[in-house]
């Protein structure tokens, strides 16, 4: 008799601990879950926001650079040849001969040619407005599991799994929202206590845990009140 004692004694203890295993297991897995998925959601989110960044830098290379360093346009003419001085003896000054101001004009006009173009070419590169500011790069999305506390706090009476998927597919019909990963969401929030789950059967419901609510209460309250029109 002391032996089945025994023996039924060891074997109730190696089943509650192979039970209390069991749960602690499904829960570590829940929280792996939960943490993959908002990874998931951070990373496509940061993929979205390096392609937009990626066509920015393109569009900006692509605007050509105007080139300063172009010589002027025209032919420049060969200063005339300077005159032999009179011999010292003769005792007189000869002055400059006046045929040589309009070569003097005609220099100076090619260089006010130049400061033109060189004006009008800037001054339509500065008109063209840059490709580069018409992309603007998109704000990062929250995250599922921010979604999903958030509803949780926008209701007042408990939600199931599907009836929250359901909702926030509407919202955000961009997201591939699915029930089985808004569970797993949910699940992390009870570990996490910000969320509570209750059964009503053999249906499964949830709410948004009263420090969650009391935040988000709080939050709504500092955002100022719109000025009147």
């Amino acid at each position: 008799m002391s032996e089945n004692a025994s023996t039924t004694e060891l074997t109730s203890q190696y089943t509650a601990q192979v039970t209390a295993d069991l749960e602690r297991n499904t829960k570590e897995q829940e929280r792996v879950g939960v943490e993959i998925a908002a990874l998931q959601e951070q990373l496509a989110s940061l993929q979205r926001d390096h392609a937009v960044l990626v066509n920015i830098q393109q569009a900006i290379d692509a605007v050509p650079v105007p080139d300063t360093t172009a010589p002027p346009s025209g032919n420049v003419p060969v200063p005339a040849p300077r005159k032999k001085a009179a011999p010292s003896g003769t005792g007189k000054r000869t002055r400059p001969s006046k045929k040589t101001q309009p070569s003097r004009q005609t220099a100076a006009q090619p260089a006010q040619s130049a400061d033109k173009a060189a004006g009008k070419s800037a001054g339509k590169t500065a008109g063209k407005p840059s490709a580069g500011k018409t992309e603007v790069a998109q704000p990062a999305q929250p995250t599922l599991v921010d979604l999903v506390r958030r509803h949780l706090t926008e209701q007042s009476e408990p939600r199931s799994a599907a009836e929250i998927a359901t909702a926030l597919g509407q919202a955000h019909p961009e997201r591939a929202i699915k029930t089985t990963v808004i569970r797993t969401t949910l699940e992390g929030l009870v570990a996490k206590t910000q969320a509570q789950r209750s059964k009503q059967g053999s249906s499964v419901f949830y709410t948004a845990a009263d420090s969650s609510r009391s935040a988000a209460t709080a939050q709504s309250e500092e955002q100022p009140a719109p000025a009147d029109a």
